[in-house]
């Protein structure tokens, strides 16, 4: 059977991040698969294997005689806060199969080398599960709904999370118009210098886990403090949100802006103390952010990852993709 012979001939090669020759097929196998909506770049590539202390990730490479067939990446968490590692055991980060090599046994291979490297490391999390997509320096939030990655999944023993889809939502910021708000006991400014402990401060009282993690990792690797919006008040700063533009630290490539027009920005997590919730506060920063990337040039405009449709319909904001949320628990694969 050309199934069985197929994955009887491939073999799997560890994947290394720093070796060129990987890097190309794992892109190569990837964009072929995806489609050039959701590409694979390098930059987005190198990024997301970026070693950080707490996280290991690991990969293999489906080679077909010589050729690359396939690719899976994952990682774990066994050195994480509390709040991230209580979530999860780890995460299917990215699986990709040549379309020539699809439905031969090669995914489902590769996917049972995932969870059993995942279901070796010493997590000691509860409950032990795996989710696709959505690591700490995800490529993609999960699946595209829909998809053949999406049934791939279903068919191997996954299932949706409670809630089951999540959305990117975008639109223009060439014609914004700042909605009408009331006034608010704050100031929305974007971050100086010095004001890093602040954020950090903020962050680790109000979102301790990955916020948190993900705001020290890009400070720590020269990501500017000005790429966040802070909300200031009486009490320091309530309030946080984030922005990438095209030359911030981490990659634009992240959040597959490339069907809208440029120059592309993104606006990220956004969070107000709890005890300043119900205030208007959180449109008012959201705003604050959005007048900040249209004042940069920004057009094209990206809100990844949320379920909060009628919020960002406020300032504008429609579905630009549908990510379905899949996990299981560990195991191996019937």
């Amino acid at each position: 059977m050309a199934e069985s012979s197929a994955a009887a001939e491939s073999e799997q090669i560890a994947f290394n991040v720093e070796n060129a020759d990987h890097l190309r097929w794992a892109m190569a196998v990837w964009n072929e698969a995806a489609g050039s909506s959701i590409p694979l770049t390098e930059r987005l590539l190198t990024y997301g294997f970026t070693e950080d202390a707490g996280v290991v990730r690991a990969g293999r490479i489906a080679l077909v005689q010589g050729r690359p067939a396939g690719i899976v990446l994952c990682s774990a968490h066994p050195g994480a806060p509390p709040a991230i590692r209580n979530e999860v055991a780890g995460w299917i980060e990215a699986i990709a199969v040549a379309t020539v090599y699809q439905r031969q046994g090669i995914g489902r291979a590769l996917l049972r080398w995932a969870e059993d490297w995942l279901a070796s490391r010493e997590l000691h999390s509860s409950p032990t599960r795996v989710k696709v997509g959505g690591g700490l320096r995800h490529f993609v939030p999960g699946v595209q709904a829909g998809s053949s990655a999406e049934a791939f999944f279903l068919a191997c023993g996954f299932d949706f999370e409670e809630e089951p889809f999540t959305w990117d939502v975008a639109r223009s910021l060439s014609d914004y118009i700042p909605p009408l708000l009331d006034d608010v006991p704050a100031a929305a400014r974007p971050g100086q210098p010095g004001q890093e402990k602040d954020l950090l401060r903020f962050l680790a009282t109000e979102f301790p886990g990955r916020w948190h993690w993900q705001a020290e990792r890009f400070l720590e690797e020269s990501g500017r403090i000005s790429d966040f919006m802070l909300l200031w008040t009486e009490e320091g700063v309530q309030g946080s949100c984030r922005l990438t533009f095209e030359d911030s630290a981490s990659p634009i490539d992240r959040y597959f802006p490339y069907e809208l027009p440029r120059p592309w920005g993104q606006l990220g997590w956004i969070g107000v103390s709890a005890h300043m919730r119900g205030q208007g506060l959180g449109i008012y920063l959201l705003d604050a952010g959005l007048r900040r990337l249209h004042n940069s040039g920004v057009n094209g405009c990206v809100i990844d990852w949320t379920t909060l449709l009628d919020f960002y319909g406020k300032c504008g904001f429609r579905p630009y993709r549908k990510w379905a949320k899949l996990w299981r628990t560990l195991g191996g694969l019937e």
